[in-house]
């Protein structure tokens, strides 16, 4: 973690802490125990919702260390009401954490060989060019796949293309069709090219679709009802809080628009999951503890490849489905996620000490620096970034 996002993420605990119980609204604040050192600091990091960031959030702390539940916020701008602690999100990229648990699986299973190329899997739609790419380079970012091109290049005209449903075997065509960006296993470069092509492995070597893969092998035996796959289906099913994202509004001024009918066909396997903080709490729980992944092949999830990235030339920081920061002077282990007006996070010390699952309803939730709310969420779970 470089210097300037240790600041900003040591700067937003700061703003956080400053805002402080005393403002938090009627609605808001729900709470139960936790360790003591974190409570203040949970609270007044959700204090005030909602805000110029954000307009609600749904946190839980779980592990051997405590528990603490968090609600803050409106369900939507127009009726004020409290945000509802079960509702329903947009996960984002956590889904690429449930590709990589069912492509694990499969491996356990002899019928995914990690080291074997994509192309041999796939080969009327991977190009010669991209031949040497392994299963594994896929799931751990180091394939050198350029991500594919989509129409418009602002979130106003994204927003216009909000219905636009993507195909994933065009999108790998259109990726593929490029210069490899690097040597496969020698830089990380992470993007969802990799994960949409994975869901296409699951699809082939099973007969089987993505979708009912995941439900099959992870939703339906860990219970997981709040959770699912929308396909083409731009609406969230079921209790929502409403997302809103900062944009150009139609007479010109930049103001917030609600954005939670949207489809994310463009994320498929790499980002289009829809759950609850419940949920994913109990998903991180029983990954952490082997009941997802079992034996050898769960420490591809806890193991860093050993290159650079592609853009900073930091050392790499994606396993296989998960990611890795140190904070608090610990390694934790998880996954963020981003759709417009969603951010969403699962997180876990490696034996399961303090766990943290998140839900954001960012007004920049695709920005270019990590939203503060969810910054300083992590930073008052974990502790502030340590070498």
């Amino acid at each position: 973690m470089n210097a300037r996002t240790r600041a900003l993420l040591a700067a937003t605990l700061v703003l956080g802490v400053a805002a402080g119980p005393a403002v938090l609204p009627a609605t808001a604040a729900q709470a139960s125990s936790v360790a003591p050192a974190s409570d203040a600091a949970l609270e007044a990091v959700i204090a005030g919702l909602p805000s110029k960031d954000a307009t609600a959030a749904l946190v839980r702390i779980g592990g051997r260390e405590g528990t603490w539940r968090g609600t803050s916020g409106v369900h939507d701008l127009e009726s004020m009401r409290p945000a509802d602690p079960d509702a329903r999100f947009r996960a984002g990229s956590v889904t690429k954490v449930f590709t990589a648990a069912v492509a694990l699986q499969l491996a356990g299973e002899g019928r995914l060989d990690l080291d074997r190329s994509a192309r041999s899997y796939l080969p009327e739609l991977i190009p010669a060019r991209y031949g040497t790419v392994t299963v594994r380079q896929l799931l751990n970012h180091t394939h050198g796949i350029p991500a594919p091109d989509f129409p418009g290049s602002t979130v106003e005209e994204w927003y216009s293309n909000r219905f636009e449903v993507h195909d994933p075997r065009a999108m790998v065509r259109s990726a593929t069709a490029k210069q490899p960006e690097f040597v496969p296993g020698t830089r990380q470069h992470y993007l969802n090219i990799g994960y949409t092509i994975a869901g296409l492995l699951i699809e082939r070597v099973t007969g089987d679709s993505y979708e009912r893969q995941v439900q099959a092998r992870v939703l339906g035996p860990l219970g997981l009802r709040g959770t699912y796959l929308p396909g083409a289906a731009p609406r969230i099913k079921g209790p929502h809080n409403h997302g809103y994202q900062s944009m150009r509004l139609a007479d010109g001024t930049t103001g917030l628009r609600d954005v939670s009918v949207w489809g994310a066909s463009d994320g498929w396997a790499a980002g289009d999951l829809i759950s609850t903080t419940a949920d994913l709490e109990r998903f991180t729980r029983a990954l952490f503890q082997g009941r997802v992944v079992r034996g050898p092949l769960l420490e591809e999830m806890f193991t860093l490849p050993k290159v650079q990235d592609f853009k900073s030339g930091a050392d790499a920081a994606y396993s296989v489905g998960l990611s890795m920061k140190r904070l608090g002077g610990r390694e934790v282990w998880g996954k963020t996620g981003g759709r417009w007006g969603y951010n969403a996070a699962i997180a876990s010390t490696r034996n399961g000490e303090r766990t943290l699952v998140y839900s954001v309803n960012s007004t920049d939730a695709k920005g270019q620096d990590m939203n503060s709310v969810a910054l300083a969420l992590m930073v008052a779970a974990y502790g502030p970034p340590t070498a």
